[in-house]
């Protein structure tokens, strides 16, 4: 496959072009769904995508071909798509030749099937009326990148991934429950599987909920609504157009003391060696006990504001140019269990899931609480429903009063619950 893409370039450079790189990615998956109660539907699907990017004059060209590849015709889009984009300073990272192999544990269709078996029998042993679904995979992929400058990089990976839902409907009440994971080791069901019971049972009774700016935990599966906003504001992207309310804040004290940030890009199952411009991702601490260290960025981002690459430019689609985005934002916990956080409540509420979109760069939210139950003096007494949340992301973030110890992935997100002293509940 490298001798195609090799062939590529250099008959891009027989075309007179001095500056180019091709991105390659193929994939190969088996999912296995089920839909109530029982299996639906096995799938197996292969896909191949090539994107080459080039400069005439100076001015950048993408065109993309999927599947097989026609060099002449790909290298002709560019070049036509090149002449409609204004000159930019050529960003290409410096020749190095490495390869990674990142597989982990495979599964067969019959593996896949059996876990979803089990996982919907246990989940229904305990509640007979639950209608389970579940989507099992096996994901194989590999990454090249190739430049004229002499860059050769490649990684291959694969993984097991799943999701569980688990919906009960009693008359107008609609409770639905979601969950799973990715992993590159073999699959362990059973703390998913319990953590669904166990909101089962928080959920059995629904009970009104508390009005005001009250004490909140949100939860590993609703922290997220914070780590988004936040990772949008170390952007050095939105410090070079002035977006980020932190631009000017380096080395300052932005949110709780309680909260460090780092991005871990060599932690499984979600590590990644090289960005897509072919930059080493590197350890990067963010935020420590609450001051800001530094932004994250691309190469173009990185010499505009005369930063040291931190290997952050990605492509957000085959078809897009490198922009900044981080690679396994790592949220460090604190030492209370979950059950240990809820005592510390005497009036207040739990969010783990919400509906709708989560704040802006602004910090901003009001989402629907999809699931969150109401606590009574350190315990949970029932269900919230038709219940909202709403604030400001920057300024939670300083009312931050607790992290709990129970962190796990949320995407490539790794978060623990935490206690925010007030958010404005609105029934």
């Amino acid at each position: 496959m490298n001798e195609e893409l090799e062939l590529l370039l250099d008959l891009a450079s027989r075309r007179g072009i001095s500056h180019a790189e091709v991105y390659q990615v193929s994939s190969q998956s088996q999912p296995v769904f089920f839909e109530g109660n029982r299996l639906k539907q096995l799938e197996s699907s292969q896909s191949m995508g090539t994107a080459l990017r080039l400069w005439q004059d100076y001015r950048p060209g993408l065109a993309v071909a999927y599947g097989k590849i026609e060099p002449e015709l790909l290298i002709d889009k560019a070049i036509a798509l090149s002449q409609l984009n204004a000159p930019e300073i050529i960003e290409l990272a410096p020749p190095r030749q490495v390869t990674y192999d990142l597989t982990g544990v495979g599964a067969s269709v019959q593996d896949l099937i059996a876990y979803g078996d089990r996982a919907i029998t246990r989940l229904r042993e305990e509640c007979p009326e639950l209608i389970c679904s579940a989507e099992l995979e096996f994901e194989q992929e590999s990454i090249t990148l190739l430049n004229s400058q002499g860059l050769s990089c490649h990684y291959y990976e694969s993984g097991l991934s799943y999701s569980l839902g688990a919906e009960l409907i009693r008359g107008e009440d609609f409770l639905g429950i979601f969950d799973g994971e990715y992993s590159k080791e073999k699959l362990n069901l059973d703390p998913v599987i319990e953590g669904i019971i166990q909101r089962l049972d928080w959920a059995k009774y629904n009970v009104n909920p508390p009005q005001g700016n009250i004490p909140v935990i949100l939860t590993t599966n609703s922290a997220t609504l914070l780590w988004e906003t936040v990772s949008s504001a170390l952007n050095a992207k939105r410090v070079k157009e002035k977006s980020s309310p932190w631009s000017n804040l380096k080395q300052e004290l932005v949110i709780s003391e309680q909260i460090s940030l780092s991005q871990q890009p060599e932690l499984q199952p979600y590590d990644c060696p090289f960005d897509d411009e072919g930059m080493a991702t590197q350890k990067l601490d963010l935020i420590t006990k609450g001051v800001l260290n530094q932004f994250y960025g691309d190469r173009a981002i990185a010499r505009d504001l005369n930063l040291k690459p931190t290997g952050n430019g990605f492509r957000p689609a085959l078809d897009s140019y490198p922009s900044p985005s981080l690679v396994n934002l790592v949220v460090a916990s604190g030492k209370d269990s979950l059950d240990e956080l809820i005592t510390k409540l005497d009036n207040g509420i739990i969010v783990d899931q919400i509906l709708g979109g989560g704040a802006d760069i602004s910090g901003d939210f009001s989402v629907n609480v999809d699931l969150g139950y109401r606590v009574v003096n350190g315990k949970i007494t029932g269900r919230v429903k038709d219940t909202a949340i709403a604030g400001n992301v920057y300024q939670i973030l300083k009312q931050i009063v607790a992290l709990g110890n129970d962190s796990i992935w949320n995407g490539s997100c790794f978060t623990p619950s935490l206690i925010v002293e007030g958010i404005s509940v609105v029934g």
